[in-house]
């Protein structure tokens, strides 16, 4: 039986909600972006879920009992392997993309995850909704600027093709946790903070960059952020309804772009308008259902 229709104060604190996580996402990644010149992707994002590991060890004891009887430990590995390439890349290119790019283009994520859906997963898309495909790559392109690929080993141009991995990555591993719906959320956590503490545990070893001990608190703020943006994202699908929820995801857009203006100067071009907007467009195309 469906769930019933969230009132309008549950959607409202549903929004509060994901406003929050959407905030502290942006924080997170804005430390990222100050700091992921001065040390390596890895080593970042290897202090980010080992803090995410300290914080959710009392969730994970409390429920152990649950871990006994896990199961599909194949899938499992495949999304924390997906998981960890997806938060490299994504640490890699923040550091090297305007803020509102970075942003403008995971929303192209939802489409993606249609045409993967109906490759892997047998699900059909209608016409209408390929035309939304085509109207978010072209608006992908239009956001990053066609200048960017003017030289390939350029940081911009190397920040956009780990944007690119990311948003990939990303999406296959939406893909593998469809998969294992059912699956209680604290083995979830568990396989993916952990797994990726493992995976990245070497390469982190490898590229380390001593950290100055000024950094150090900044840092672990990453995992801090990170791992609260994650429980207010969990309590803000609890409450609200999808379509409301994803209507109030737009703000990340102008969010991101207010913080590359006032903490990085940077100032979003007519392209960059643009093509957000276009993605936008082909979002609002995708979720009308009952439509061909």
């Amino acid at each position: 039986m469906p769930a019933a229709p969230a009132t309008a104060p549950e959607n409202l604190r549903g929004a509060a909600w994901l406003i929050a996580d959407m905030s502290l996402n942006i924080w997170a990644l804005s430390i990222v972006k100050a700091m992921g010149a001065e040390y390596p992707a890895a080593q970042i994002v290897f202090l980010r879920v080992l803090v995410g590991l300290v914080v959710i060890a009392p969730w994970v004891w409390k429920d152990r009992a649950l871990l006994s009887n896990t199961q599909r430990i194949p899938l499992h590995l495949l999304r924390v392997g997906l998981s960890a390439l997806t938060l490299a890349a994504s640490f890699f290119a923040i550091a090297r993309v305007p803020f509102a790019t970075f942003t403008a283009v995971n929303f192209v994520r939802p489409v993606l995850l249609m045409v993967l859906a109906a490759l892997l997963l047998s699900e059909r898309i209608t016409p209408r909704r390929w035309f939304a495909v085509g109207l978010a790559f072209a608006g992908a392109l239009v956001a990053v600027g066609p200048g960017t690929f003017a030289s390939l080993r350029s940081e911009q141009a190397l920040g956009v093709a780990g944007l690119c991995l990311a948003v990939t990555t990303g999406t296959l591993a939406i893909i593998l946790t469809r998969r294992l719906k059912g699956t209680p959320e604290v083995v979830m956590m568990l396989f993916y903070t952990a797994g990726i503490a493992a995976l990245m545990a070497p390469l982190a070893a490898w590229s380390w960059v001593p950290v100055a001990q000024a950094d150090w608190p900044v840092l672990l703020l990453v995992g801090v952020f990170a791992q609260a943006a994650q429980l207010c994202f969990l309590r803000a699908h609890w409450l609200g309804d999808a379509g409301v929820l994803a209507s109030v995801s737009y703000l990340s857009i102008v969010l991101s772009t207010a913080v590359g203006f006032f903490l990085f100067a940077e100032i979003p071009g007519w392209p960059l308008l643009i093509g957000a907007a276009l993605i936008v467009l082909a979002n609002l195309a995708i979720v009308q259902r009952g439509k061909g």
